[in-house]
């Protein structure tokens, strides 16, 4: 019978998802391999803290183990059902492992260096000598022009190591970067993990991305709205010449071609959608006034109020 993964790890039965991470960083890192060759004992330790951790670590798996479904191996306990199938209790296909972003919380710049276990080949947990090493995961945020424009950033890891991170033009927000081969070595001479590199796309104060559109608003004066301008509008590569029809209402959308976000997948480009605003003056005076009472005398005009 597997031991308790609760006890395995010295948490509590209640301990949070970072407690828990917490506890398996730091038991990892003192029963590793790396830093205990030979040492057999060390070995069955890391295999124990990595089993537990591929348990506790997965919240849809703890809390299959906290109802009693599933026993400390992950396996079904009778009168239970797999919901995945036999497949997947042997790591077959359909298993989901490997790495999947959406199993953990994001907090700062970097994850935790040894990210989530996962034991289908690319997990510590049950990983032989010359097995393929660990994928690490991390977090990377970028403002909103990097991401639509591109961008090379060079990030210093929690071991000292220096990664060097090309960011593509166009990359969306929660799209995974991998990175073959920069994530943690075989134990043996095995292949090394890849590194994947979420994107968290920091807001723009004026751009907002709709698909491969980007979306901003325009001010624009009474009198421009109603005789019509040349103005200069923003865009990712900087201000450009926008025409503005005359009688140009407040909410209209004008489009700029190819001002948008360029695809990864397609190669196309998208456009940028310019909402007008109309701003009055902030003081009103006596001419306006005046002029806009006479005109409202001559002009019985109804944009389409009814009563």
């Amino acid at each position: 019978m597997a031991d308790d993964p609760y006890a395995v790890l010295g948490v509590p039965k209640d301990a949070s998802d970072e407690a828990i991470r917490r506890a398996f960083r730091d038991l990892a890192m003192k029963s590793h391999p790396d830093r205990n060759p030979g040492d057999k004992a060390a070995e069955e330790r890391f295999k124990k803290i990595s089993g537990a951790y591929d348990l506790l670590g997965d919240p849809d798996k703890r809390r299959r183990y906290d109802r009693g479904e599933i026993d400390a191996r992950g396996e079904p306990r009778r009168g239970f059902a797999h919901p995945y199938g036999a497949a997947a209790r042997h790591g077959g296909a359909g298993s989901g492992g490997g790495t999947r972003f959406e199993d953990y919380g994001f907090g700062d710049f970097f994850s935790d260096l040894f990210g989530e276990a996962r034991r289908a080949g690319t997990g510590v947990g049950g990983r032989s000598h010359g097995a393929r090493g660990r994928d690490i995961r991390y977090t990377l945020e970028v403002d909103f022009i990097e991401a639509v424009t591109g961008a090379r950033k060079r990030v210093t890891l929690p071991d000292g190591g220096i990664l060097d991170i090309q960011v593509p033009e166009g990359v969306a927000d929660t799209q995974v970067l991998r990175l073959k081969g920069k994530g943690s070595p075989a134990l043996s001479d095995g292949e090394a993990g890849d590194a994947l590199v979420e994107i968290k796309v920091r807001p723009h104060a004026q751009f907002k991305r709709s698909g491969d559109d980007i979306e901003v608003d325009l001010p624009i004066t009474i009198d421009e709205a109603v005789l019509g301008a040349k103005i200069e509008a923003p865009t990712v590569a900087g201000r450009v010449q926008l025409t503005i029809p005359k009688g140009t209402s407040s909410g209209r959308v004008l489009r700029l071609k190819g001002k948008g976000v360029r695809n990864m997948t397609t190669g196309e480009t998208g456009d940028q959608l310019v909402t007008v605003r109309i701003v009055l003056p902030d003081a009103i005076d006596d001419g306006l006034s005046y002029f806009m009472s006479e005109w409202r005398q001559k002009n019985r005009y109804n944009p389409g109020r009814r009563g």
